[in-house]
């Protein structure tokens, strides 16, 4: 995997220090009891250093949907067909999916990446065709991608990240779906934590026990059949991973290296994340996280992260449905910290 280690191997881009230490201050002197804000004023002080300007914004935000199948959801891991991939990212594309309606009412830039999909998914403007092949194999056999397929799907994830600085993004939002992918996140979960698979899968998008019981086994018999080459995060990617969370690990760790903030969405996204971080040095401080998901596994993922969910609502949708959600909280976070006054410009004793 040595050209992934080319290309990713460079270590994570440092927040700026004197900018976070500004916003701290400037958070001491509005009219409010210190700390009173919490969270909200913890976002702002973290996107003023990630951001290097004393009063942050995100109000240009690119959102980036790879879709792709998977070679493993012949193993009847998933409650649905493999061809809702491509009927769901057509759905994305017309409006109806929820992250459609999401990113409208927030105005993220959507754009949907075509990764590989087994049924055709049809020419739309804000479908970008990027096919690598017709989805992943099974990684229960072999090798879900070949190390030619996984740099460019860590490709595809990077060039995304390019378009939305060239569009200039203040924040970078990734999405996923794919049928199966829940399993394939759990599997690159549980080896790069070196976990069982019992403590990290879950239902998905909602198997019944049974169901459940089979993906695990799923799971852990690809981890047995590949055990000699999970230590390495590039090979745990190519082994059990899909197109679509591998160009989302290649765009976390992009905006990490070019410093772009992350708002990091559920299970599958915090997967991609977590090898994100295991690819590029230190690119966790990039990362926010916006809720944290009914999937069991994601728990586990937070804390190797050291990640502070936005919220808590039970959600288990994927598509970045969690992020584009918790969002406005972000807005809200940057206009208390612009817009409220300090204790001297109000007047106000106690400053």
């Amino acid at each position: 995997m040595n050209d992934v280690s080319a290309r990713f191997g460079a270590p994570a881009m440092e927040t700026d220090t004197a900018a976070a230490e500004a916003a701290a201050a400037r958070q001491a002197q509005l009219t409010k009891p210190a700390g009173s804000l919490g969270e909200l004023e913890t976002l702002a002080v973290r996107l003023a250093g990630m951001q290097r300007r004393e009063r942050p914004r995100v109000d240009r935000v690119w959102l980036s949907v790879f879709a792709a199948d998977h070679g493993v959801a012949a193993r009847g891991v998933s409650a649905f067909p493999q061809a809702v991939t491509a009927q769901m990212v057509a759905n994305m594309a017309s409006g109806g999916a929820a992250i459609s309606v999401l990113a409208a009412s927030t105005d993220a830039r959507l754009e949907l990446v075509n990764l590989g999909t087994v049924a055709p998914v049809p020419a739309h403007a804000t479908i970008r065709d990027a096919i690598i092949a017709p989805g992943t194999q099974d990684f229960c056999a072999g090798p879900a991608m070949s190390a030619e397929q996984l740099d460019l799907a860590l490709g595809e994830g990077a060039a995304a990240v390019e378009r939305a600085l060239a569009n200039g993004a203040e924040l970078f939002i990734g999405g996923e779906m794919g049928i199966g992918n829940t399993t394939a996140a759990a599997a690159v979960a549980c080896a790069l934590l070196d976990a069982p698979s019992a403590r990290i899968t879950g239902p998905g998008t909602g198997l019944d026990a049974d169901g459940v019981v089979r993906k695990r086994a799923c799971i852990e018999q690809a981890l047995a059949l590949h055990r000699h080459h999970l230590s390495d995060p590039a090979e745990v990617l190519a082994r059990v991973g899909g197109f679509d969370i591998a160009a989302l690990a290649g765009a976390f760790a992009t905006c990490a290296q070019r410093g772009l903030p992350v708002l990091v969405d559920g299970f599958i996204s915090t997967a991609a994340a977590l090898a994100a971080s295991r690819l590029c040095a230190g690119a966790e401080r990039w990362f926010l996280f916006a809720h944290r998901s009914a999937e069991p596994g994601h728990a586990a993922m937070l804390a190797a992260l050291d990640g502070r969910p936005l919220l808590d609502l039970g959600l288990r949708l994927g598509e970045a449905s969690g992020s584009v959600t918790a969002l406005p909280l972000l807005r809200l976070a940057c206009d208390l910290h612009d817009g409220m006054a300090t204790f001297a410009e109000a007047g106000v004793a106690g400053g």
